[in-house]
């Protein structure tokens, strides 16, 4: 098992942790520090990855967006969104290509939900996590020699329609959604709590 340093933030703007995010993998690539977590909520932003930009898929102008460089279209971010950042150097023999460091991510993600009494999937319309025919966790990830950035947001209890309003890329309207929105009632606290028992999965531990 490898070890995991976690770092846990109440609320930062997205920009104050893409910057961290950038300095951590600078350091996890020259061995400085070990695989690092990273918990946090964002004020609200939406971020746009290259598909969406290249396929001209844009939030509404009422919201606030910023291009950013992971995989993946649209996904937006606010309170009652778990983010989770892995920097992690992925060189396990279970890790040789993003499609199974994504799939690797999803049944984490399933384990956890599992843990609260959610039963999680995937589905071939997008990758992420999907509840009752809704995606609620999704997954975009960039890579520097195999250390990662961006990762996992969880919609655990976003303000009510607010989430549903934008169309992902392939994605119509309505279909994102949160757990609190399906019924569960769920806390920030209750998601870590289950990720971390969880984490075996990834083939790691907690330092």
């Amino acid at each position: 098992m490898r070890k995991v340093n976690i770092l846990t933030f109440p609320r930062e703007k997205h920009e104050k942790i893409d910057s961290l995010m950038r300095e951590l993998q600078i350091r996890r690539i020259n061995e400085e520090i070990l695989d690092t977590l990273i918990f946090v909520e964002h004020p609200e932003i939406v971020t746009i990855g290259p598909k969406a930009k290249k396929e001209n898929i844009l939030p509404p102008k009422e919201f606030k967006s910023k291009f950013v460089d992971r995989g993946g279209g649209i996904t937006w971010h606010g309170p009652g969104q778990l983010i989770v950042y892995p920097i992690f150097k992925w060189d396990l023999k279970d890790e040789v290509n993003t499609q199974l460091i994504i799939k690797k991510l999803e049944q984490w993600v399933i384990s956890a939900f599992r843990d609260l009494n959610i039963i999680g999937d995937v589905d071939e319309r997008m990758r992420g996590v999907w509840v009752g025919g809704n995606k609620i966790v999704s997954i975009g990830l960039s890579f520097l020699k195999w250390v990662s950035r961006h990762g996992l947001s969880i919609n655990y209890d976003t303000p009510e329609g607010r989430v549903e309003l934008l169309q992902g890329c392939g994605l119509d309207s309505g279909i994102t959604s949160s757990l609190s929105a399906r019924g569960y009632n769920i806390t920030r606290i209750d998601l870590e709590r289950s990720l971390l028992n969880s984490i075996y999965i990834l083939g790691r531990e907690i330092d």
